[in-house]
């Protein structure tokens, strides 16, 4: 009997449809598996070279040094980034909200991501055919600005994602506005909440008004599109967008915002500064470039406290300005070919309160107060006056102003000939005339005396440091010297010799109150005295009778000496009060003659009268100070003589046991013995 075949409980469709739905099942499981190997071996290699977050919450964004003047307001800064820090706890809430509700608005609830966002910006980059919007919550864009490129590329959105998730973890909401706030990039070279509030409204983001904050906060999605200053309108497009953000976030009420968008925006343009330091504010950046790096300069926010007297700056900018423009309208020149310098101290403590370097620094950064060696003429006699007063010699020693030939191979006859500027010679004359009359001859003759070599040694003992020539032409100054040093040698007659050196910063202090560096002022007793007392008291004269005679106005005791070189190529005036010492130099860059009379008297004395009268101010009228061991003796200024109290004559200064008097008297005791 045949086997009969069971009968199956599936028909052969309904197999093949469990078949089918098996195999569905199968390649679904793979997929997810496939996908989930993938996403795992993906995630892997995007993150690897992820960096680590660890550093966040001590996290040292680069900011600008600042530079200060004596009274501690800032006269300029150094920066790659325009970023001033604030913390978060300063800012006002209506700030924080703008942003948010412009860039962010579920930043409280996300977890540094928002899919929410994303899949609406991938949407419309679908429908745009490329990248139009990024979708990043503030976190992402805290994730970018700190780690990442800003190029626009789905593999950078996703390295975005992950760092914000990972960021969020680990800060607080608090500590990720913190970040962006000061982070952000708000146009025209500010980055950061504070620095963008005080250059679009010149105060700080804790005083931001809703308008004000409502503007800032449209900034962040195109700086330059949205710039007051630019595009106002735009501008102000992207406002009303924030405000009616924050209405809908119930940030605000709609009578708010109308109130908001209608207050006017007091803006202050932000343009270049009208540096009038900027010789001064060089220096200082070069100083602090040169010792600790362009990193530390330009990214960790130094204060630089600085000698800087602005008001005293702000005035030898203007006198530079004026005596210049007179000097151009006398001679028929043209506007700006002709240079000055002006470089002003404290006496006591060599503290630099004004430095022009030349006309423009725009135009020229050279500077010619510190860079530039100039011959300084008749400029540098008192120099050669004060070591012949440190041999013996006085005021009152008579010198014959009278011809001279001295061998000299580099003149065309092999003689040298010094000439007085006036062409003429006066026969006997003490050294007190020939130093007020800045007599050349006489000077020659002085050195002569002295020696060459003791010269030269001593104007490097009272602070030139340019190489001088070993010849008689040192007299008359044809050697290259900075303003700086001929301003740091007079301060030493000045300052009843003591030298001090030239300083411009007090104290430079990191972002964490750590102190760099710190100036203390010193000095050295480098001559006698009394020695510098006799040649300032002569170069009293200078201004009451000789080639000073045009800054007398400024009544009140002055020492001073001019000078002109050859051909009145340059024109010098060095002059001091006890408290204040000042040089100037004007000529052409190129070494061409000022102009026949263009003489220092005339030409730089009139910049430092201009610049003195208004630094010294109301300050009260200063005498300079009698050392011990000077005596002063009625002589006769011809001859030098000593003369009683009923004869016509001057007062001169002799250190004690050297005037005319006590040598006769020194004489006649000596005959008794006889």
């Amino acid at each position: 009997m045949p086997l009969r075949r069971r009968k199956s409980r599936y028909n052969e469709g309904e197999v093949r449809k469990l078949a089918s739905l098996f195999n569905l099942f199968s390649i679904a499981i793979f997929s997810v598996l496939i996908i989930l190997v993938a996403g795992t071996l993906g995630y892997f290699i995007f993150t690897m070279d992820l960096p680590g977050i660890d550093a966040l919450k001590d996290y040292r964004p680069s900011i600008s040094s600042r530079v200060y003047d004596d009274k501690n307001e800032l006269v300029d800064e150094f920066f790659l980034e325009d970023r001033k820090l604030v913390r978060i706890a300063e800012v006002p809430k209506v700030v924080i909200q703008a942003f948010v509700a412009a860039e962010d608005s579920r930043f409280f609830e996300h977890k540094g991501f928002d899919l929410q966002s994303i899949f609406r910006a991938v949407f419309k980059n679908i429908e745009a055919g490329h990248i139009i919007q990024g979708g990043s919550t503030i976190t992402q864009q805290v994730a970018k600005m700190m780690y990442l490129s800003p190029e626009k590329k789905y593999t950078r959105k996703f390295k975005e994602a992950i760092l914000a998730y990972k960021i969020d973890k680990y800060l607080t909401k608090q500590e990720i506005l913190n970040l962006y706030l000061n982070l952000i990039y708000l146009g025209h070279g500010t980055y950061g909440i504070e620095s963008a509030s005080l250059g679009y409204f010149g105060k700080s983001a804790k005083d931001l008004k809703l308008h004000e904050a409502a503007l800032v906060a449209g900034m962040p999605k195109a700086p330059s599109n949205y710039s007051p200053f630019i595009h106002y309108d735009k501008a102000k497009q992207r406002q009303y967008y924030v405000l009616t953000r924050m209405m809908e976030d119930d940030y605000i009420t709609k009578e708010e915002m109308e109130e908001a968008y209608a207050a006017p925006l007091n803006l202050r343009p932000i343009r270049p500064k009208d540096k009038m330091a900027a010789y001064f504010v060089e220096t200082v950046r070069r100083y602090v470039q040169e010792k600790y790096g362009a990193d530390v300069l330009y990214k960790e926010g130094l204060s630089i406290y600085t000698t800087l007297d602005m008001n005293i700056q702000k005035y030898a900018g203007e006198a530079m300005e004026k005596g210049l423009k007179e000097l151009e309208g006398r001679n028929k020149y043209e506007p700006g070919l002709v240079q000055g310098a002006l470089f002003c101290m404290d006496v006591k403590t060599g503290a630099i309160r004004a430095m022009v370097g030349g006309r423009d620094f725009n135009k020229s950064e050279f500077n010619r107060a510190t860079q530039s060696r100039r011959q300084p003429g008749s400029a540098f006699k008192p120099i050669i006056y004060t070591a012949a007063f440190d041999k013996g010699m006085t005021p009152a020693t008579v010198i014959v102003d009278s011809p001279i030939s001295v061998d000299d191979v580099s003149q065309p006859d092999g003689v040298w000939k010094p000439k007085n500027f006036d062409g003429k010679f006066m026969g006997p004359i003490t050294m007190r005339t020939a130093l007020v009359l800045s007599r050349n001859v006489a000077t020659v003759k002085i050195l002569q005396e002295i020696g060459i070599d003791y010269a030269v040694s001593y104007a490097m003992n009272m602070g030139i440091s340019s190489p001088l020539v070993t010849t008689l032409s040192l007299a008359l100054g044809v050697s290259g010297v900075t303003l700086q040093e001929l301003v740091q040698v007079y301060d030493v007659l000045i300052n009843e010799g003591k030298k001090v050196t030239p300083y411009f910063i007090k104290k430079i202090v990191d972002r964490t109150g750590n102190v760099f560096e710190e100036t203390i002022p010193q000095e050295e007793q480098v001559i006698d005295p009394r020695i510098a007392f006799l040649t300032t008291y002569v170069m009293q004269d200078v201004v009451k009778s000789g080639t000073g005679t045009r800054v007398r106005s400024i009544a009140r005791p002055v020492a001073a000496k001019t000078g002109t070189t050859n051909d009145n190529r340059d024109a010098w005036f060095i002059g001091a009060t006890p408290s204040l010492i000042t040089g100037v130099w004007v000529g052409f860059d190129q070494e061409a003659s000022l102009g026949d009379q263009e003489v220092g008297g005339r030409t730089a004395a009139p910049i430092w009268l201009y610049f003195m009268e208004k630094a010294l101010g109301q300050t009260s009228v200063e005498s300079f100070p009698v050392p011990e061991g000077i005596v002063f003796e009625k002589i006769d200024p011809q001859t030098g003589e000593y003369v009683d109290a009923s004869e016509k004559g001057i007062s001169e200064a002799f250190l004690q046991g050297t005037s005319p008097n006590s040598s006769s008297l020194a004489d006649e005791i000596k005959s008794l013995f006889r």
